[in-house]
């Protein structure tokens, strides 16, 4: 499990292509609205939850997820950073940030 609390669009795309061929597993969620999402997404996202629907995923993901690594990403890494802190804050132990979020991604892109 990643031990870090953020990571870098460097670091994510090196851990995607590790994921890849079975070397870690993480779960990648990104928190941006649909119609965000839709322009364009880091190809390996898993799941979509909104913030604006945050209240109707969170605890649901935060207990589902307590044994995994969940990476969040959004944007620029604001609204990811809030969720992973509110994650945190409620203790769990495995949550990380993409710093920079979709802006700073030079990987695989898809919409």
């Amino acid at each position: 499990m990643l031990q870090k609390s953020s990571i870098s669009s460097e670091e994510l795309e090196s851990l995607l292509k590790s994921r890849a061929k079975g070397e870690i597993d993480f779960i990648l969620v990104d928190v941006r609205e649909g119609m965000e999402y839709d322009m364009g997404h880091i190809k390996g996202v898993d799941m979509l939850k909104p913030t604006s629907d945050f209240s109707s995923w969170a605890e649901a993901l935060f207990n589902e997820t307590q044994d995994k690594t969940v990476i969040f990403t959004c944007r620029t890494g604001s609204r990811s950073g809030q969720v992973q802190m509110i994650f945190k804050q409620n203790g769990h132990q495995h949550v990380v940030n993409h710093a920079g979020g979709i802006v700073t991604y030079r990987g695989e892109v898809e919409k």
